[in-house]
C-alpha cells in the first residue's frame, strides 16, 4: 500500500464510478459485477502507473536524494531510494499489478467487447511511456504529460466505464470526463511544484521548469476554471442535471489557497495547493456521484 501510494486511489475510482453512473442515468443501464471488476482492474491499473512512475524517476535520477541548497519536497515513496525494496523486487510487485491489470480487462472484454481492453491497456501503456524512454511524456515539458494525465484519469476511466456497461460509446461520457479529468490533472501538475527545483537538476522537463514558477501558477488556476467551466458545459447540453453545479461549491477552499501563494515560493507553501486540489476533485466527484445516483432513480 506504502509502496504504491494508494492513499490517492480515489483519483482512478471516481471517474469510473462516474462512467458508469452515466449509463445508469442515460440508459437505464447497471451491472454492478461489471462495475466491481471494472473498479479493479483500474486500481490495480492506478497503482501500476504510481509504481512504474517511481521505478522510472528513480532510474533517471529524478527521485535521487534532495541535494543541500536544493529546495524541494519528494512525492515519491521512498522505496527504491531508502533501500527498503530492491529494483528488482519493486519491478516485480509493480508489474504484477500491472498483469493482474490486464486479466481484469479480458475478463470484462469477454462480456462487453474488446474495446473494454483496448481502452485499459491504452491507459497503462499512457502510465508506462509518461516516464519511460523513448516517450518519457512527463519530461518533455511540452504539455505532453498533461495530456497523459486527463487522457489516462478522465477519458480513458469514464468512457471505458460507460462502454463496459453498455458495450458501445456515447460523446456524453467524453464530455462527463473532462471536468473530473480536468482537475485530476491540476492535482498532478500542482503537485510538481513540490520538488520541480529537484525536477530541473534530474533534466525533467516539468512545465514548471520551463515556465518558471509565476507562469505555471496561472496556468494552475485556468485549469481550475476549465474544470468549472466543462461542468457548466455538461449541464448545458444536458449531459448532467443543472443543480450539479452545486459540484462546485467543492472548489471554492482550493481556489482561496491560491490567494496565499506569492510569483515564488517556498516548497513547504505548496502543500496546502497540493492537499487542496486532492480534496477539492474528491469532494467535487463524490457530490457528482451522489447527484447521478439521485437523477437516476428519479428518471
Amino acid at each position: 500500500m506504502k509502496a504504491s501510494r494508494a492513499s490517492i486511489i480515489m483519483v482512478m475510482l471516481i471517474p469510473v464510478a462516474l462512467g458508469a453512473l452515466g449509463a445508469y442515468m442515460w440508459d437505464g443501464v447497471f451491472h454492478i459485477g461489471l462495475l466491481l471488476l471494472t473498479l479493479l482492474g483500474s486500481a490495480l491499473a492506478h497503482l501500476f502507473s504510481n509504481m512504474i512512475n517511481d521505478l522510472w524517476d528513480y532510474k533517471n535520477g529524478a527521485d535521487s536524494n534532495v541535494e543541500e541548497g536544493i529546495d524541494a519536497i519528494t512525492s515519491h515513496s521512498g522505496f527504491l531510494t531508502n533501500g527498503m525494496w530492491s529494483v528488482r523486487t519493486y519491478t516485480f510487485v509493480t508489474w504484477l499489478l500491472f498483469g493482474i491489470a490486464i486479466c481484469c480487462g479480458i475478463i470484462l472484454s469477454f462480456f462487453s467487447g474488446w474495446w473494454a481492453f483496448v481502452l485499459g491497456l491504452l491507459g497503462g501503456m499512457i502510465a508506462y511511456f509518461y516516464v519511460a524512454p523513448p516517450l518519457k511524456l512527463g519530461y518533455r515539458g511540452k504539455g505532453l504529460g498533461e495530456v497523459a494525465i486527463i487522457l489516462s484519469f478522465g477519458v480513458l476511466p469514464v468512457m471505458g466505464s460507460y462502454y463496459v456497461q453498455t458495450a458501445h460509446m456515447d460523446v456524453r461520457a467524453l464530455l462527463l470526463s473532462l471536468p473530473i479529468g480536468l482537475l485530476t490533472t491540476l492535482i498532478l501538475f500542482n503537485h510538481h511544484f513540490l520538488h520541480w527545483q529537484l525536477d530541473r537538476q534530474a533534466g525533467k522537463k516539468t512545465l514548471i521548469v520551463v515556465w518558471g514558477e509565476a507562469k505555471a501558477l496561472r496556468f494552475s488556476k485556468i485549469l481550475l476554471l476549465l474544470a468549472a467551466l466543462s461542468l457548466v458545459v455538461c449541464t448545458i447540453v444536458g449531459v448532467l442535471p443543472y443543480y450539479s453545479l452545486i459540484a462546485c461549491l467543492a472548489l471554492i477552499p482550493l481556489y482561496r489557497v491560491y490567494g496565499g501563494l506569492k510569483e515564488h515560493n517556498k516548497s513547504q507553501a505548496y502543500l496546502p495547493l497540493m492537499g487542496g486540489s486532492l480534496q477539492a476533485t474528491v469532494r467535487f466527484g463524490a457530490i457528482l456521484i451522489l447527484i447521478m445516483i439521485i437523477q437516476g432513480l428519479m428518471f
